[in-house]
């Protein structure tokens, strides 16, 4: 018996040692490939002029490739959705983990986890089709899609990953911290934002880079309400471009050098977000070597 248990569990560790290295491995061949693509663009156009350049103009008669509008424009575009919702969903998860009623609990949880299985291609329908005119009609301006329209499509999109994760985070903190500062005379608002929220900000932390992951990444909803001009970020009301949507936007139809440059965004785009899990790790452990 005890030979077959011990059997059962070497099989198990088995299999999940495979699937790991199976995603290590697929995460190798991504970078490998974007690496092998990406390179030769940039050694043509050179760093400097690709990274800094001001100018996409890839079908022109004299092709320029300068990725810095589509650089600041996803800082841009990121920053803001992060700055709107991040306070929206923190607040959300304090909310629903400490002081909702069970029923307005069971409601809105399963309203974010609707929210979470809608395609982004309905976000984008949804905000060119509503928002967009609503910027135009409010703002009195020519065209609605830009930056902003992209910013509050973002920070709808990274709500539910907040939410959930952050709610995930909060519950996880264990009762008698809580118990100890109620005990020592504190109010439950004061224990929820002074005992709960400190004990889970690694949870909260991991959530807010799951967020800025899905606003980086996102493609199709903002393609469809930012415009699409290669334009520096230099008014919320301007029509913008993300590295994103620069890739998916031209990717049918190029060849050459442009289709290398656009392996070369999309290698920009990959560095991006290995920074950003590699900022989290080391404010994670920092966090973890205080306590």
């Amino acid at each position: 018996m005890k030979k077959r248990k011990k059997l059962l569990e070497t099989i198990v560790h088995g299999i999940f040692l495979i699937m790991g290295l199976i995603t290590v491995g697929c995460v190798l061949l991504i970078t490998v490939y974007l690496v092998i693509s990406g390179i030769p663009a940039i050694r043509k156009i050179g760093l400097f002029d690709f990274l800094f350049g001001k100018v996409w103009a890839s079908t022109a008669k004299e092709p320029k490739y300068g990725i810095l509008p589509f650089i600041l424009t996803s800082i841009y575009g990121t920053a803001g959705a992060i700055l709107l919702g991040v306070p929206i969903g923190f607040l959300t998860a304090v909310y629903l983990a400490k002081i909702a009623p069970k029923r307005v609990r069971s409601t809105m949880a399963q309203a974010v986890s609707m929210l979470a299985g809608i395609p982004s291609v309905v976000y984008g329908l949804v905000g060119m089709m509503v928002l967009v005119p609503g910027i135009r009609i409010i703002f009195h301006i020519p065209d609605g899609a830009s930056l902003l329209a992209a910013i509050i499509v973002l920070a709808i999109m990274i709500l539910p990953s907040i939410i959930k994760m952050s709610i995930t985070a909060l519950e996880a903190v264990p009762k008698e911290y809580e118990e100890a500062s109620l005990a020592l005379g504190a109010t439950p608002e004061e224990t929820y934002f002074r005992v709960s929220v400190p004990a889970a900000r690694s949870g909260i932390a991991a959530a807010v880079v799951m967020g800025v992951g899905r606003a980086i990444g996102e493609a199709m909803a903002v393609m469809m309400v930012a415009g699409g001009a290669a334009n520096l970020p230099n008014s919320l009301f301007q029509s913008v471009c993300f590295l994103t949507t620069a890739v998916a936007k031209e990717m049918g139809y190029s060849s050459g050098l442009q289709q290398q440059a656009l392996y070369s965004i999309a290698l920009v785009l990959f560095l991006f977000i290995m920074l950003i899990n590699a900022a989290l790790n080391f404010f994670l452990k920092g966090e973890k070597g205080k306590d």
